[in-house]
């Protein structure tokens, strides 16, 4: 600092820097209390506290350091200070000569020391064109993050280029300042979302905007493309709410996806009926002469020329958009074309009858209601205790535009009649009559009630569009009660990495003529498994909001939401047989959630749940319990969705052989019948697996338990004996083989440190290798049938460990002596 100008402004009374020191001893010995009293009784002393203030910031580096530092301590308490001195704060010359010196201060100052210091020097009454001035010396700099956070703290964006501040920005990743420097000015949302929009035309080279920064520090050109810039656009457009017509390049490119999306849909996959991709073309390309001719060529790409003529009739395309040669073919055409379509549309809808879940109660019975008076009979059977009510939600989709889903149509279905409501229709109507709060009433009323059962499939994806649509509703996912979501069950059939869930079930229907095969998912896979026919979605992306509803909307919005009934009385009618527990009901309810946690009830001495029974066969009165024996004598195959459990048994000495993440599960059958094991599996692939080996040679187990509760239930049902001898007797690695070589580098966690049996066996998520006698946590690893001595720290863990597990197999024996000081390796 220069010594002429800092004399100048030097403060006569109590030196600063002395306060300053007996501050920093108070800071070192974290002696708060006296030195806020003392930063108090400091300021008071001084002549000019601002002055000195500044005086101590300039010759302390302290002040510099993030999060809670002695300068953040000391400027918060000025603060405080100067709100009981009101006479403080000065003006003049002599506050323009501070302003100018805490200024050249600020950009190397913390976040969190901005404000304040903006504060009490009063930096927004400062000379606008000195303040400016400052922010473009930080940007020349290159300090292009100082400069933008400072001209927000200070209000000076309207004065300012946004595409020159936000440029560099953009390239070095920093989009959310991007977003707060333009927050409070729509002009400057405006010009930003037109200079990104430009960006974004494909004619536009990208390069000439980059070319100047190539080497701006921490530069990131991978975050800086059309595809990028694109989801800003749309974020931008969303979160300021600005008419998207401002940026044509964007929403075209954004609607030229979607066509390519719909000709896939309907050309490729052909799983889109001729209506609803129609509706879908007419209601993306609109009047946009770019998108036309954009469809004209798409058309001609995917079809033959009559096929591609018949098209463009049907989408309205002006002649002058169309190739020469589809102009051509277009006069061509003869009424015998729509015959044909009306042909093949007779043929599919009979494929569809026989291949797809039909509704099973008659048209008559799916009412479709538009007016507040069929709502008020709606509402008289669907709010009757006891009742249980399929609930489904269908909405135009959004091809990834601006703006959420809006409902358009809410289905209720009861046991014998669907009732589908007309949303938009329905709160227009109660608006007009001032009375809005009605349908809203009614469907709070529905939700909340204990005594109805209402069933779904991705509630949470239902609710937040609802909530978009009648914003009353935002809160009622919180008020939910007696609601059963069937997706959460549908995870707990799920298996395997291929999403299949079970052998033996019914295959997925497909036609070649219908395109490429495509697998069967969501609520359609579990229809398909539960009731042997998959749901027919060539309707879903169906536009829900135009009016009237086909009659193929209709039936598929009733499917979607009767199915929900049928799926959940099989279930509930019989759910061992889909691998589930007795106790469905409740823990679709939620109730589970109630009841004491696993780990208390381990100590109960009960038989096991339902779903891990006997494995084979009718279910019967217990028998006699088998003969005891030891882990060695115990050897299992385990599927690959119990890769924890096996592990786990492994580590108690059990022979234990795992499928690997892509064997399929029959393979299990096929090690069980040529080693002699038991397979331990879980879900529906149970079903198939038990009629392929002995009797009692398969085991079901509860996959919503954790590994730990699954060994107790397994070894408890084969009534293995497992004494303290047996931990970790086992070679740990995947097949219980003798390695090749050893090390003697114990296992290290990610810090550093070394990762203790407890947690291992405890959690049993460690790898393959962790428990190997390659990197064995317990000591150095030598050759199998070798020793390794176990440090007490982790021998009294692991004994702590077993005392809790033993006892729980074996209530009437105590564990004597867990382990001594040395602990054998044997072959698997």
């Amino acid at each position: 600092m220069d010594q002429d100008s800092y004399s100048s402004d030097q403060p006569t009374g109590q030196d600063p820097l002395l306060l300053l020191k007996t501050l920093q001893l108070l800071w070192t010995k974290q002696e708060l209390g006296k030195l806020k009293e003392e930063i108090r009784r400091g300021f008071a002393r001084l002549e000019d506290p601002l002055a000195g203030f500044l005086a101590m910031l300039e010759s302390s580096s302290d002040w510099k350091g993030k999060g809670h530092s002695l300068g953040y301590c000391i400027t918060t308490e000025l603060q405080l200070w100067i709100k009981t001195h009101p006479a403080v704060p000065q003006s003049g010359t002599k506050l323009k000569k501070l302003q100018a010196r805490v200024l050249g201060m600020l950009s190397q100052c913390p976040t969190n020391l901005l404000d304040p210091l903006i504060s009490i020097y009063q930096l927004h009454t400062a000379d606008r064109n000195c303040l400016l001035e400052h922010v473009s010396h930080l940007y020349l700099q290159g300090n292009y993050k100082e400069a933008a956070i400072l001209s927000i703290k200070l209000k000076l964006q309207p004065d300012q280029d946004v595409e020159k501040m936000c440029t560099p920005l953009l390239l070095q990743d920093k989009a959310n300042l991007v977003e707060e420097y333009v927050a409070e000015y729509p002009e400057l949302q405006r010009k930003l979302l037109q200079t990104l929009d430009k960006w974004c035309d494909p004619s536009f080279n990208i390069r000439d905007i980059t070319r100047p920064y190539q080497g701006l520090s921490r530069y990131k050109p991978e975050k800086f493309n059309r595809r990028v810039l694109s989801k800003l656009v749309f974020r931008l457009l969303e979160r300021f709410s600005v008419d998207p017509a401002l940026c044509p390049n964007v929403i075209n490119q954004r609607h030229l996806r979607t066509l390519n999306y719909l000709f896939y849909k309907r050309f490729v996959e052909k799983t889109m009926t001729e209506e609803n991709w129609a509706d879908h073309i007419q209601s993306t390309v609109g009047e946009n002469r770019w998108l036309q001719g954009q469809l004209a060529q798409a058309l001609l790409r995917h079809c033959d020329a009559r096929g591609a003529a018949r098209w463009a009739r049907r989408c309205h395309l002006p002649p002058e958009l169309l190739p020469r040669a589809l102009a051509e073919e277009l006069q061509k055409l003869h009424i015998q074309d729509r015959v044909e379509e009306v042909t093949k549309a007779d043929n599919y809808e009979a494929s569809r009858r026989k291949d797809y879940y039909q509704i099973p109660i008659s048209r008559e019975k799916i009412h479709f209601l538009q007016t507040w008076e069929e709502t008020l009979q709606c509402w008289e059977k669907v709010l009757q205790p006891g009742q249980v009510v399929g609930v489904d939600m269908e909405w135009k989709p959004t091809f990834g535009m601006v703006g959420k889903p809006r409902v358009a149509l809410l289905q209720l279905a009861l046991k014998d009649e669907v009732f589908l409501l007309d949303l938009p229709q329905l709160l227009e109507q109660a608006e007009a009559e001032g009375e809005k709060e009605k349908l809203p009433h009614f469907i709070q009323m529905l939700y909340s009630d204990t005594a109805i059962t209402k069933l779904g499939y991705g509630m949470s994806g239902d609710l937040s569009s609802l909530a978009a649509t009648c914003s009353p509703l935002k809160d009622m996912e919180k008020q939910m009660q007696g609601v059963v979501d069937l997706l959460a069950l549908d995870k707990q059939l799920q298996w395997g990495k291929d999403g299949r869930k079970g052998d033996g079930l019914s295959p997925e229907h497909s036609h070649e003529e219908r395109g490429v095969r495509q697998p069967e998912k969501g609520l359609s896979l579990l229809v398909q498994h539960v009731l042997g026919k998959p749901l027919d979605k060539t309707e879903q992306l169906s536009n829900w909001e135009k009016r009237p509803l086909r009659e193929e909307q209709i039936l598929y919005a009733a499917s979607d939401a009767y199915c929900l009934l049928e799926i959940y009385e099989r279930l509930c009618k019989d759910p061992e047989s889909f691998g589930l527990g007795s106790n469905l009901i409740d823990s679709l309810m939620g109730k589970q959630s109630k009841k004491p946690r696993a780990k208390k009830q381990l100590n109960k001495q009960e038989a096991p749940s339902p779903s891990g029974q006997a494995c084979q066969g009718p279910r019967t009165e217990p028998s006699e319990p088998p003969a005891p024996i030891s882990p060695r004598e115990f050897s299992v195959v385990c599927d690959n969705m119990l890769q924890g459990l096996g592990r786990y048994l492994r580590c108690l000495g059990v022979d234990v052989r795992l499928l690997d993440n892509q064997d399929d599960h029959r393979k299990a059958a096929e090690i069980a019948r040529q080693e002699g094991r038991v397979i331990l599996t879980s879900g529906l692939p149970y079903q198939t697996l038990r009629s392929q080996v002995g009797e009692g040679r398969c085991f079901s187990v509860n996959c919503s338990e954790k590994a730990k509760e699954q060994a107790l239930q397994v070894l408890k049902h084969f009534n293995v004996q497992v004494s303290p001898s047996d931990i970790f007797s086992r070679c740990q690695t995947p097949a219980g083989l003798r390695p090749r070589s050893h090390s003697s580098t114990p296992t290290m966690g990610k810090q550093g440190k070394m990762l203790s049996p407890a947690q291992l066996v405890e959690t049993a998520r460690w790898q393959d290798r962790i428990l190997s006698p390659l990197h064995h946590p317990l000591g150095t690893g030598r050759a199998l049938g070798s020793t390794a001595t176990i440090p007490r720290k982790l021998e009294r863990n692991v004994r702590n460990e077993a005392c809790t597990f033993l006892p729980q197999l074996h209530p009437h024996k105590m564990p004597i002596s867990i382990f001594h000081s040395q602990v054998f390796f044997s072959a698997g």
